[in-house]
């Protein structure tokens, strides 16, 4: 009898025991008139029979009909069902139990729907924990540790507390901006690539384009140390080979880099340091660490494949189950040693704005708080003189502090950096908008010219 882990992630769904990784495989469904398949069996045919694939049940767990009209007896219930049972047959022996780690995107309603499933396929599940607190297995003195780690369809950041224990603060998720929307822009770059270096388009068939999608994953994995990438096709006893440059992949994930590192901005504090935490999927995705640590600050930690699962092992073997049935927990206790993260001043990318523009007049950013609100009070100010509903009479601030430009909220409505709510206060960079009030007044950050002949 043993206690086994699994990581509820739809881009790799994993079950380790105490020693090895058991299961790793992602939530895709292949619905064939002869049976249904799951896992990498489907997603070794998603390019091949990509109208017959479904790999959004998982965070769309419900018990509705299936698009499909062939298939609408099923739903995504059945598809979680189906994948879950296969998992539980190939890893389980008589006696197991499992503790399940899962998503900030599920819901109540989804993560009882999931314990009625285990429960009809007589899996003993002992407790479902939230995936950050279970990947968080020390304190990070000194910051503010978010961990970070990436689905098929989205991203999620958790914002820990650390009030002796692990547990989550302020969870985001971040949709449209997965591994597939990731994969999609990189084919596109890989193909081009191979059409202008050797004639060969391998998105011309489903069989070659299944084959790119093949090779993908390693192909990311052997850039991370490089300035480009080697790739090979063989079709039909055809070798095909190109190299794409890793500064064309950066370029084509850059609209998705950037939502995650804005939404990460808005959860930071301007006097805080942030720690973060990155899933071994989020840190092998080529430039993203790079990215965040010039965009947002702080120091990168990557975690081992398999931590957020491994992270419930030790701490969970001792669990009794419950007399009112499996809850979730929101909190563990560390079993790792804590980490000392050193302060380090944010100088990013983005710049350290000199003015914000709002309407047609430029305001000069100084040590001095320049005031932003329906009614300023004394020194500088900007009046929002219009009736706007969000807007405060002292909304906030803006100021130069400690080498950053600052933004302070005082309102009961909030302020938007760059569409997400700040919490306090955030660090502002050139180019960013803050948005104050509904619909809203804008104020764009910016900087003016210096030493080009002005």
């Amino acid at each position: 009898m043993s206690l086994l882990a699994a990581h509820i992630n739809d881009a790799g769904i994993s079950v380790l025991d105490a020693d090895k990784v058991l299961y790793r495989e992602p939530g895709f469904a292949l619905l064939e008139d002869d049976g249904l398949q799951t896992g990498a069996s489907a997603f070794s045919r998603a390019r091949i029979r990509p109208r017959r694939i479904q790999n959004t049940f998982w965070v769309n767990l419900d018990v509705a009909p299936i698009a499909d009209r062939q298939f609408q007896h099923l739903s995504n219930a059945d598809l979680v069902s189906r994948q879950l049972e296969q998992i539980w047959q190939s890893v389980a022996d008589k006696g197991d139990r499992l503790v399940v780690a899962v998503p900030a995107y599920m819901r109540n309603e989804q993560l009882g729907l999931f314990l009625g499933i285990a429960d009809e396929l007589k899996i003993p599940v002992l407790a479902m924990v939230e995936a950050a607190v279970a990947a968080t297995r020390r304190e990070y003195r000194n910051a503010v540790p978010v961990h970070i780690d990436v689905g098929l369809h989205s991203v999620m950041l958790s914002r820990m507390a650390q009030g002796g224990v692990a547990s989550v603060e302020r969870a985001e998720v971040i949709e449209e901006s997965g591994l597939l929307a990731l994969f999609d822009a990189w084919r596109k770059v890989i193909a081009e690539s191979f059409v202008r270096q050797s004639r060969f388009d391998p998105l011309h068939t489903a069989e070659t384009e299944q084959l790119l999608q093949d090779r993908l994953t390693g192909w990311l994995e052997s850039g991370t140390a490089g300035a480009s990438i080697s790739m090979k096709i063989d079709y039909r006893g055809v070798t095909h080979e190109a190299e794409v440059e890793v500064l064309q992949l950066l370029s084509a994930a850059a609209p998705v880099y950037q939502r995650i590192a804005s939404r990460l901005r808005a959860l930071y504090r301007a006097d805080e340091t942030p720690a973060l935490q990155l899933t071994a999927r989020a840190a092998r995705l080529p430039g993203l660490a790079d990215m965040l640590v010039a965009r947002v600050g702080g120091e990168i930690f990557m975690l081992e494949a398999g931590a957020t699962a491994r992270g419930l092992i030790g701490r969970c073997r001792d669990m009794q189950p419950g007399e009112g049935g499996v809850s979730l927990l929101r909190q563990l206790p560390w079993d790792q040693a804590a980490v000392e993260v050193a302060p380090v001043e944010i100088e990013s990318q983005g710049g350290r704005p000199t003015h914000v523009l709002y309407e047609n007049t430029a305001y000069e950013l100084t040590a001095d708080p320049l005031q932003v609100g329906s009614q300023p009070g004394a020194g500088r100010w900007i009046d929002l003189q219009e009736n706007m509903p969000g807007v405060s009479r002292h909304h906030c601030t803006l100021q130069q502090q400690n080498g950053q430009c600052v933004i302070r909220d005082f309102s009961r409505y909030g302020s938007f950096l760059n569409g997400h709510a700040i919490d306090d206060s955030a660090v502002l960079q050139i180019g960013d908008q803050v948005r104050i009030g509904t619909p809203g007044f804008e104020l764009r950050l910016i900087t003016t010219e210096t030493g080009n002949g002005s």
